[in-house]
């Protein structure tokens, strides 16, 4: 467990200074182009992410990113406009969009990089608090060309961090190879991906339904964690498991965020203790899930109070929606063409996110 605990630590270490150097970066750019907050949120949000996913790629995967990233985090930028100006069919085009980054696993190795680098930035919309910031707020959020340019500055800092980290810091072979292992092909008809992917549009297409009658401007709450619940499906047991998991997190970190509003904490202590958080969860991730859960929700009701919102009022609000978005996961991954548990537990790749 030790040493468990220490390559942890210097994975979490390696992805938090390339989250940070990303800040910085977005930072100098806010000023210098007076954009608008949320540019900084959008490349926290596409490092930790894009960190993840590119741990054990090589320069040609690492290479298309930089040219696929950038193009799909613009698109993203479009989508999430269409969703605020008309829900329906945004909400349409995006769960086709998550359909299809799961649906084209079929086609191999590199189709799933690709699948994962689409999904990337349509899971950042969730995160990036767009509809669901303070009207006040809204103005002026970050056009298709500045989070292209955020997307491309994302892919440089994480290839020059991790590519540093190879070459200078200690080697986990084990790790790599498990990361590496190629899995075998399923004689399951439809096919895994397609199955997985007619799950995640019918858990998010019911999320956005939901979550716009029962909780208004806070549907991101509901279709995150229909998505999360469901990300990388291993069998009914491990959604079920996902989702307790991510409620139980969730329930922890909110309630650590309104102590610490509640404390009075505000402004760049709250950003700094955010960046707290964040490192941390990353570190205990890999022992449970729930641990990054309330980390993550710890940090997004951090970054709610920032632009104003309060964190105490909305707990109810939070609850119930990532309750809802749970149940929506469960019930599409249980009784729609569910997929058979996997004998045994392999690497999933292509399915992580901010959040899951």
């Amino acid at each position: 467990m030790t040493a468990k605990l220490i390559r942890n630590a210097y994975e979490a270490a390696l992805t938090m200074t390339a989250v940070l150097l990303c800040w910085g970066g977005a930072l100098w750019l806010e000023g210098a182009a007076g954009l608008h907050t949320d540019v900084l949120v959008l490349a926290v949000a596409l490092t930790l992410t894009l960190a993840s996913s590119q741990r054990t790629a090589d320069t040609r995967r690492r290479l298309t990113a930089l040219v696929l990233l950038p193009a799909t985090a613009g698109a993203s930028i479009f989508v999430g406009r269409l969703i605020s100006s008309h829900y329906a069919l945004g909400a349409a085009v995006y769960t086709a969009g998550m359909a299809l980054a799961i649906w084209i696993r079929r086609y191999g190795p590199a189709a799933t990089k690709a699948g994962t680098l689409i999904a990337l930035p349509l899971v950042t919309l969730l995160v990036v608090p767009g509809p669901a910031l303070p009207a006040k707020a809204q103005s002026g959020l970050v056009t298709w060309a500045w989070a292209a340019l955020i997307g491309a500055v994302a892919c440089a800092v994480v290839w020059l961090v991790q590519g540093l980290g190879d070459r200078y810091g200690p080697q986990d072979g084990r790790m790599r190879a498990a990361l590496e292992q190629p899995r075998r092909r399923s004689r399951l008809h439809p096919r895994p991906s397609t199955r997985m992917a007619l799950q995640m549009a019918a858990g998010i297409a019911a999320a956005f339904v939901l979550g716009n009658l029962l909780f208004d401007d806070h549907w991101p709450w509901v279709v995150l964690t229909a998505y999360v619940a469901a990300s990388g499906n291993r069998g009914r047991t491990d959604v079920l498991r996902k989702g307790l998991e991510r409620l139980a997190g969730a329930t922890v970190g909110t309630l650590l965020a309104a102590g610490v509003a509640a404390a009075g904490v505000t402004g760049h202590t709250a950003v700094a203790l955010m960046f707290t958080v964040l490192a941390v969860a990353l570190w205990l991730r890999p022992l449970n899930y729930a641990y990054w859960a309330a980390g993550m929700t710890c940090a997004l009701s951090l970054l709610l109070g920032y632009f104003g919102q309060d964190a105490l009022s909305l707990l109810p609000i939070r609850l119930e929606g990532i309750a809802v978005g749970a149940m929506l996961s469960v019930a599409s991954a249980w009784w729609l063409l569910p997929v058979p548990r996997a004998r045994r537990r392999q690497p999933v790749l292509g399915t992580t996110s901010p959040v899951s």
